[in-house]
């Protein structure tokens, strides 16, 4: 299936699908994922059927399927761009200093 062609209620209605076919894989009723997800049964059939809903609930289904590594595949982290790492190789250290209070004191050895 090519997403990109898909309407945002189309890919709204792909993605309830899902979670939905996810949960009947898992042979979970509706009623335990809403238990373990912390919310109300109503949120869970509200969900599949693609009413409105919130990303926090969907983020709440996908931890209570042990599914949060999802989210890294979709956005994965960036890491540093070259432009900060430029910035930030200018204020690398060179040196280690001396702590004030020993400066002046006899090395003990």
């Amino acid at each position: 299936m090519n997403i990109n062609n898909l309407s945002d209620e189309q890919i709204l209605a792909e993605l309830t699908q899902r979670v939905k076919q996810r949960r009947l894989n898992l042979n979970i009723t509706q009623d335990e994922l809403s238990k373990r997800a912390g919310v109300h049964v109503q949120t869970i059939k509200n969900f599949e059927s693609g009413k409105t809903t919130t990303l926090l609930t969907f983020i709440q289904i996908l931890r209570a399927f042990g599914d949060l590594s999802a989210l890294s595949s979709l956005f994965p982290d960036p890491g540093i761009s070259p432009i900060e790492l430029l910035k930030l190789k200018g204020k690398e250290r060179e040196r280690a200093s001396r702590s004030s209070k020993n400066q002046n004191e006899d090395p003990l050895w």
